[in-house]
């Protein structure tokens, strides 16, 4: 099932439901409404990811976990424009963050390869991003994953708001990016900022398109008092 609109065909992409999709019966939803447990870094922090060079790193170990302020931003797959977009204004911001004293975590879903695709074709700081095939911090901070928030969310109607962004930021773009393993294309994103092991703000993406606003993420940090 395709929209019948004509776009760019790398943006097209976005409304495209791929008919793997369609014979699956993974339609639940992976999300929790209930409130964060006041230990969530701790646990978090025992999760093994990789960078994109392929190392494997614990989340305890991306930022000092005693005073450092951090804004983990889990993108979707690596081969969603939307997940390119985002990285793009998150590079954009980078310079704003790190004048802060504020660390900057970018991990999407995918094997390390997938996660250098595109850092080199966006590009993006490979020192920030970071794979995690398996989904793990995903299904830790309770995301949101399934067919209907994937293909059939309000959120994506947000993305017609930042056409021009999602053009540039697509301009070197390539479907190679996309997880071999297909299951992960269902898998949304988020936001959060810590400071040390607390956590200041969490914000889960309702669907593809939907990402917080970095105007506010940087007030968030701005309030807390580097140390």
């Amino acid at each position: 099932m395709i929209v019948s609109w004509s776009l760019p065909p790398a943006i097209s992409i976005i409304f495209h439901v791929p008919s793997w999709v369609e014979k699956s019966e993974a339609m639940d939803v992976r999300a929790s409404t209930s409130p964060f447990s006041p230990n969530i870094a701790d646990t978090l922090g025992e999760v093994s990811i990789f960078t994109a060079a392929g190392d494997p790193v614990f989340f305890k170990d991306l930022w000092d976990q005693n005073q450092g302020i951090a804004v983990v931003a889990l993108l979707r797959h690596f081969g969603c424009p939307c997940s390119w977009e985002l990285a793009s204004a998150l590079k954009e911001a980078k310079p704003k963050f790190d004048a802060a004293g504020v660390k900057l975590v970018a991990v999407g879903v995918g094997t390390p390869n997938k996660a250098r695709i595109l850092a080199d074709r966006l590009p993006f700081p490979m020192d920030c991003l970071y794979a995690d095939p398996e989904r793990k911090a995903y299904d830790i901070l309770g995301l949101y994953y399934g067919f209907g928030r994937t293909f059939f969310t309000p959120a994506i109607a947000k993305v017609f708001s930042r056409f021009g962004a999602l053009q540039k930021a697509v301009k070197n773009y390539t479907i190679k990016a996309t997880p071999d393993d297909k299951s992960g294309v269902l898998q949304q994103g988020g936001m959060f900022v810590f400071k040390g092991k607390q956590l200041l703000y969490a914000r889960k993406d309702e669907g593809v398109g939907d990402h917080a606003p970095l105007d506010d993420i940087f007030d968030v940090c701005c309030k807390v008092p580097v140390a």
